[in-house]
C-alpha cells in the first residue's frame, strides 16, 4: 500500500523516502504556533529547520532498521515520514528472535551514534560547559537531547515500537511466536493507554496520536503474525473456491445483478469466448456502473480489464500480501497454462484463520501441562 498524496523525496540506498501528506500539518502547526506567540519570521524559520533536522535523524533511524534487515535478506519498500516519526515498510519481519533484536536495535543505535558525535563536538568546541548548557537556549544541545530522548522513547516496551519488538523477540525464546506476539501486543496496548492518559493530563496532542498508533499498530501486527502462522505451509490451491460464477463481457449489468443477489459471491471473473480471463467485475465496479450507465450496459464496459491474478501454486501468505497491497477482496486463480481454475477471497482466508486459531487455542488448553 502506498501512502495517499505522499511526496517522494528520492532514494537512499535504493529505498524510496517519502513524506506523508499529514506531515505538512505538523509543519504548518509549528509555523502558526510560532507566529501566534510573537516569534519573528526568522525565529520561526529557525525552528522549522531544527524540526527538519530532527526528522533527518528519523530518516537515518529508519535507514538503520532497513539496512540491518537487508543483511538478513529482507527488503524495504519505503521509508515514510509521519508527524509522529517515521515508518520503514519492511517486506517482512525477521522470525528468528536474534535477527529481530538486531533489526529493532539498529534504529535507536543510529540515534545513539548521532548523540555521541554531537556530544564530542560540544566537548571539543565548548568543553564541559557546552554539555551543561540549557538546551532551550542552545540549538546543538537541543539536538543532542532530542536524539537521546529518541533512543529512550523508542526503547519503551510498547509493541510495535522498537523496544516492544525486542521484548517480543525475547519472549519468543521461551514461547511460541504467536503467543509471544499476543503478550507483547497486550503490553503495548497497556502502554498506549498510559500514553493516552499522559496526553490527557499534560494536554499533549502528540501523545494522543502516539497512543492510537501504538494501540492499533499492536493489534494489526498481532493479527498478521497469527495469519502467517495459520497459513504457513498452505498453498492457494488448498483453499481456493473451485465452484464460482463467472460472466461474459457481453452480459448486461442486469445479469451481473442477478448473480450478485442469488449467491454470496461478490466479485466475478469475466471470461472471454476462449474461456480465458478477460477481466474482473467487483461489486464496487458493478454499483458504480449501475449509477453511471444503467442496468442495460454491458459487463465489458464496467469490468477491470487487467485484473490481478495469482497462480494456484503460490503460498497462501504471499497471496494475502498481494490482496492487502491491492486492497482486493478476491483474486482469480490461474493454472500454469494461464486458464482460470479458482477464486481466492479474503473472507475465506479469514474464516480459515479463525478456525485454525480456535483449534490451536483448544490444543493449548488441553495439553497435559495446561490440565
Amino acid at each position: 500500500m502506498k501512502w495517499s498524496w505522499s511526496l517522494r523525496l528520492g532514494k537512499l540506498f535504493g529505498i524510496d523516502v517519502v513524506i506523508h501528506w499529514s506531515f505538512w500539518i505538523l509543519i504548518v502547526w509549528i509555523a502558526l504556533a510560532g507566529l501566534g506567540s510573537g516569534s519573528t519570521l526568522s525565529q520561526v524559520v529557525a525552528t522549522l529547520l531544527f524540526v527538519l533536522s530532527i526528522f533527518g535523524c528519523v530518516v537515518l533511524h529508519e535507514l538503520g532498521h532497513a539496512l540491518t534487515a537487508r543483511r538478513f535478506g529482507i527488503k524495504t519498500r519505503s521509508i515514510t515520514l509521519l508527524p509522529i516519526g517515521g515508518v520503514a515498510r519492511l517486506e517482512s519481519i525477521p522470525e528468528q528472535p536474534r535477527q529481530e533484536v538486531l533489526v529493532a536495535l539498529a534504529g535507536p543505535a543510529v540515534n545513539l551514534v548521532i548523540a555521541a558525535i554531537t556530544a564530542v563536538y560540544l566537548l571539543v568546541v565548548s568543553g564541559l560547559d557546552g554539555l551543561r548548557a540549557d538546551p532551550r537556549e542552545h540549538v546543538v544541545n537541543a539536538f543532542l537531547y532530542v536524539n537521546v530522548f529518541l533512543v529512550g522513547f523508542n526503547m519503551l516496551p510498547a509493541f510495535p515500537m522498537d523496544g516492544g519488538r525486542v521484548l517480543r523477540a525475547l519472549l519468543a525464546h521461551r514461547m511460541d511466536r504467536v503467543d509471544a506476539t499476543r503478550l507483547a501486543a497486550s503490553i503495548g496496548q497497556f502502554m498506549a493507554v498510559l500514553f493516552f492518559f499522559g496526553g490527557l493530563f499534560l494536554g499533549h496532542l502528540l501523545l494522543f496520536v502516539i497512543a492510537l498508533f501504538v494501540y492499533f499498530g499492536a493489534e494489526a501486527e498481532a493479527r498478521m503474525v497469527e495469519l502467517r502462522a495459520a497459513f504457513r505451509g498452505l498453498s492457494v490451491r488448498e483453499i481456493m473456491y473451485t465452484e464460482f460464477d463467472s460472466l461474459s463481457p457481453g452480459d448486461s449489468l442486469d445479469t451481473a445483478v442477478a448473480k450478485l443477489l442469488d449467491s454470496a459471491q461478490q466479485d466475478f471473473p469475466v471470461l472471454g469466448a476462449d474461456g480465458r480471463l478477460a477481466g474482473m467485475l467487483t461489486r464496487s465496479d458493478l454499483i458504480r456502473a449501475l449509477t453511471e450507465r444503467g442496468r442495460e450496459s454491458s459487463v465489458g464496459d464496467a469490468m477491470q480489464t487487467e485484473p490481478e491474478t495469482i497462480d494456484e501454486s503460490a503460498m497462501l501468505i504471499d497471496a494475502l500480501s498481494k490482496l492487502q497491497e491491492g486492497r482486493l477482496d478476491s483474486v482469480p486463480v490461474t493454472a500454469g497454462n494461464g486458464s482460470i481454475v479458482g477464486l481466492l477471497t479474503t473472507e475465506n482466508m479469514m474464516e480459515l484463520a479463525m478456525v485454525r486459531r480456535a483449534t490451536r487455542d483448544r490444543e493449548v488448553k488441553t495439553t497435559p501441562e495446561a490440565v
